[in-house]
């Protein structure tokens, strides 16, 4: 449930900043992206991560390149089945709290399918 809510809550700040929500839990056999959005041509696929313990570097540190990985497999599934997007550039972002009550960090282009 916690989850849900912070899902919510990132939803709402990339909303406020201009984003327009395409789908939420898109889900796959080899992973789940929380938020795929658009940013005016710019598909952006958000992995949103709470973590209130820091002792496994915290929500941020939490997407290694193991998931990182799972997400681009995931993030080529969801463009092959909305081919209206397939062309588009792409960006992938995480969003980290360490409680719902604290802001939490939006890291735009957090890594890149290339790098």
């Amino acid at each position: 449930m916690r989850g849900a809510s912070a899902e919510a809550l990132a939803r709402k700040k990339l909303e406020a900043a201009g984003l327009v929500c395409l789908a939420t839990n898109a889900r796959f056999r080899r992973g789940e992206w929380d938020l795929v959005m658009l940013e005016q041509e710019l598909l952006v696929f958000v992995e949103v991560r709470l973590r209130s313990h820091g002792g496994y570097g915290g929500p941020l540190a939490s997407v290694d390149r193991r998931k990182q990985r799972k997400l681009m497999i995931a993030a080529a599934l969801w463009t092959q089945q909305h081919l209206a997007h397939a062309r588009r550039r792409m960006r992938f972002d995480v969003v980290g709290f360490h409680s719902l009550e604290t802001e939490p960090t939006w890291i735009r282009d957090a890594w890149r399918a290339d790098g």
